[in-house]
Formats: structure tokens, C-alpha cells, sequence
């Protein structure tokens, strides 16, 4: 992966996974400080969902446009528009706005995280794809690490807004190294007939559909009136379908082979991410921490997360894969389950630290083996239209838990401003509201990797 023939590709796109990897840590540490100063808490859960929702739409097109004219031109829309969503909520005066500027964010990164699954596709032979995909992990390091330490520092005394206005300018660097490398081993179609081939318009407009109805699905979840039940029942007309015609055929019944591969990858990223976006604010909330310790209690996550991507990424292990995923997703299910146990106040903070450890190392396991047996289980022309299949199913379960555990946290007064105590009746309940359903989704995983590989005729 490193040998002269791929270095500079190597090096160049898993800088652009590091750029992601130091806003998604970073912005999650300075969240709860953004919503409060913007006064919308209330709407927290859609900072987090309107990144998601415009991911969804931003899948389906760079499949399309790198199946039909290659990788880069997804990729540098993509990291343009994820630069510019930053600027938007990092000069936001307004709730609504700052949730604007995530959404742009969420369509550049859309366009880029499948767009680079392409670019694996194509660039590297398939011995090399497992140790591509646990250096992507590895790229978590040093972010998880330093990132929500030095949000935490810079929202303190600095200001929130730095944390977001900082981060545009590392995109310089990849660009610089990896666009020519790409040009010259990835970019263009499989073959001129797919490259002379117009974008699938049916898939547009379900991509547009699957966005609109998870938008309004989330919008739903947050106005717990009963008026929301228009908006939401408009979000789930649209969002069924579409749903049903960009994934693989029997997804959602666990079929074996990719639709299970994708499925997996929905239930694992949906109901960790789904909790994890709500420690920092529970460790503030409720046990009083500042943002950098919140912070710092995710740190020690992206180390296991690569190592977790590193032990799948062994040769020797190889025909134990679907095993290892097994593991990883009772440990998901482990880590989400202790998580809230620090709403009593004797448990120490710590706890959710060496959880969150342990529960990443599982989520190394899974989500890099469903990147490597997605590129097994997809023809050359098809890499594009799968890996969006699969980001889709993440970003969608993202939303949907998120709208879900997003209306449970508010139901049970979670959304209050006023100040709060660990005795405080409504929130405990809200937090474990959050935790303990996104446990049971982890539990359900265990099941689903026991269907990855067709049965032997």
C-alpha cells in the first residue's frame, strides 16, 4: 500500500479520510455549546440528522456520476461543498442557519466517502483493499485523539465558531496530493459505454425522495404535536420507496450475501452513532463536565476503532470474518448499554470512556469487514451504485434512529433549557431513552452477521 506505485494515492485519500474524521470529532465536542449559545437545544438532534439527510442524496449521485464518469469529479464537488458547509455554520447566527450549513456539509460528504469506496475499487488489487480500508480507521487516530481535546480548548477560549471556521483549511493538502494519482488510475467510466450512459433519472428522483421524506421524517420527530403526524406520514410515503428501489433487493429481510452486507452496516453505524452523539451532551448535562472532558471521553475511541480495522485487516483472519463481525457487534451493543449507567452518580465518569473504547474496537471490526465484502460482492461497473447502497443504509439509519431517539430525548424533557442536576427527574429518563433502544439495535446485528455469505450449493 505504501510501495512507490500507490504511495501518494495512499497518503493523499486517507488525508481526506482524516479531514472528515477531525470535524466529526471535533464538532461533536463543540455541539452542545453551539446549540446552547444558538438557543436550540431543542433542535440538537438535527445538527447532527441534517448532515445525514443531505449525505443520502449525495450517495445516490456520486454512485451515479463515478460509474459514469469516475471518481473525481464526485470527489472534488464533494470536498468543495463540505469546506463551504463549514464556513455556513461557523458564521451562523441562527439555529436554522448553523443546521444549513451541516446539511451542505452532509452533501460533500456524501459525494466523498463514496467516491473514495470507488476509488479503492478501481486503484487497488483485492489483497491490498483490507489494509486500505483499516488505514482509513487509522485515519480516526489521531483526530479522536486530538480533536475533541482541542475543540474542547478552542470552544472555551476561543468560541465555538473557531472550531468550524479552522478545519476548511486543511483541505488544501489531499487535493494537492491525491487528485493527480486519481486522474491517472481511477478516473473516467469501466468501459465508453457506460461513460456515453445519461445519469439514471429514476435514481435521482429516489435519491431526492429518500432525502425529502428523511427530512421531514426527522422534522416530524422533533414537533411532538399532532399536527407532526402530516409531515411525518408525507416523510414515510416517500422515504418507503425509495428506500426500497436504491438498496439491494431483499435488504430488509436480511437476504444473504450484499443485502445483509448493507443491512449490517445500517444497524451497526445507526445505533452507535445514534448514542454517541448524545454522550457529550449527558456527561455535561448531567454529570457537569466541561466541553473538553466531555471531549475527552470519546478520545480513546479512535485508537480501538483502528485497531479493531487493523485485527480485520490480517490475512490469517480472513476466513474468520464473519465471526470477528459477530464479536464486534455484541461489543457495540456492550458499550451502548454501560454508556448511561453514569446517570448514577456513584458509577465514575471514566466508565463511559473505557465503554466507548471497547465499543469502537467492536465497530472497527464491522464497518471496515462490510467495506471489503462489499467491493467482493460487486462487479467493476457496479462498485459505484453498491458502495452508495451501502453509505445509504448508514446515513439513512443515522436519520431514522436519530428521529427516533431525537423525539424520545424531547418527550421525556430532554429539550429543556433550564439548568439541570443529575437528580433531575426528566433527564435520566431521556438519556436512557436514547441508550438502552440503540443497545437492542446493536443486539439485532449479531444476528444479521450470521447471513454475509451465500450457503454452499
Amino acid at each position: 500500500m505504501l510501495s512507490r506505485s500507490y504511495r501518494a494515492l495512499s497518503v493523499g485519500i486517507v488525508s481526506v479520510v482524516v479531514l472528515i474524521a477531525f470535524e466529526a470529532t471535533a464538532v461533536g465536542t463543540a455541539m452542545p455549546v453551539a446549540a446552547r449559545e444558538l438557543d436550540g437545544l431543542a433542535l440538537y438532534a438535527f445538527a447532527f440528522s441534517g448532515y445525514f439527510t443531505t449525505s443520502l442524496f449525495g450517495m445516490v449521485l456520486a454512485g451515479q456520476w463515478s460509474d459514469r464518469r469516475g471518481p473525481l469529479g464526485a470527489l472534488t464537488t464533494g470536498i468543495a461543498a463540505f469546506a463551504a458547509g463549514l464556513v455556513v455554520a461557523g458564521t451562523a447566527q441562527a439555529m436554522w442557519v448553523f443546521i444549513l450549513g451541516r446539511a451542505v456539509q452532509g452533501l460533500g460528504g456524501g459525494l466523498v466517502i463514496v467516491a473514495l469506496y470507488v476509488v479503492v475499487g478501481r486503484a487497488y488489487p483485492e489483497p491490498l483493499r483490507p489494509a486500505i480500508m483499516a488505514s482509513f480507521a487509522a485515519g480516526w487516530v489521531v483526530p479522536s485523539i486530538v480533536g475533541p481535546l482541542a475543540s474542547g480548548a478552542v470552544t472555551e477560549h476561543l468560541g465555538w465558531r473557531w472550531v468550524f471556521l479552522g478545519i476548511p483549511a486543511l483541505v488544501v493538502f489531499p487535493l494537492a496530493l491525491a487528485l493527480p494519482q486519481i486522474r491517472r488510475r481511477a478516473s473516467g467510466p469501466v468501459d465508453e459505454e457506460a461513460g456515453a450512459a445519461s445519469f439514471d433519472r429514476r435514481r435521482i428522483r429516489l435519491a431526492l425522495g429518500i432525502s425529502l421524506g428523511a427530512g421531514l421524517l426527522q422534522y416530524a420527530a422533533q414537533d411532538l404535536r399532532l399536527l407532526s403526524l402530516v409531515p411525518g406520514l408525507a416523510g414515510a410515503a416517500l422515504l418507503v420507496p425509495a428506500v426500497l428501489g436504491l438498496l439491494p433487493r431483499g435488504t430488509y429481510r436480511a437476504a444473504r450475501g450484499l443485502p445483509s452486507v448493507v443491512l449490517l452496516r445500517g444497524l451497526a453505524a445507526g445505533s452507535f452513532i445514534s448514542a454517541e452523539s448524545f454522550v457529550p451532551l449527558m456527561l455535561v448535562t448531567q454529570r457537569g463536565l466541561s466541553p473538553t472532558l466531555a471531549g475527552f471521553s470519546l478520545a480513546a475511541g479512535g485508537g480501538t476503532w483502528a485497531l479493531g480495522s487493523f485485527v480485520q485487516s490480517r490475512p490469517r483472519l480472513a476466513p474468520y470474518r464473519e465471526p470477528l463481525m459477530t464479536v464486534g457487534m455484541v461489543l457495540v451493543a456492550v458499550a451502548i448499554v454501560t454508556a448511561p449507567s453514569v446517570l448514577v452518580p456513584a458509577v465514575p465518569v471514566w466508565t463511559v470512556a473505557v465503554a466507548w473504547g471497547v465499543g469502537c474496537f467492536g465497530m472497527g471490526l464491522v464497518l471496515s469487514s462490510t467495506s471489503v465484502l462489499l467491493l467482493q460482492l460487486s462487479a467493476p461497473e457496479e462498485a459505484g451504485a453498491n458502495s452508495a447502497a451501502l453509505q445509504i443504509s448508514d446515513a439513512l439509519s443515522n436519520v431514522v434512529l436519530l428521529a427516533g431517539t431525537g423525539a424520545a430525548f424531547a418527550a421525556l424533557g430532554g429539550g429543556s433549557t433550564a439548568a439541570t442536576t443529575a437528580a433531575s427527574s426528566g433527564r435520566p429518563a431521556a438519556y436512557a431513552a436514547v441508550f438502552l433502544p440503540m443497545a437492542a439495535v446493536a443486539l439485532a446485528g449479531t444476528w444479521v452477521t450470521r447471513r454475509l455469505r451465500q450457503r454452499d450449493a
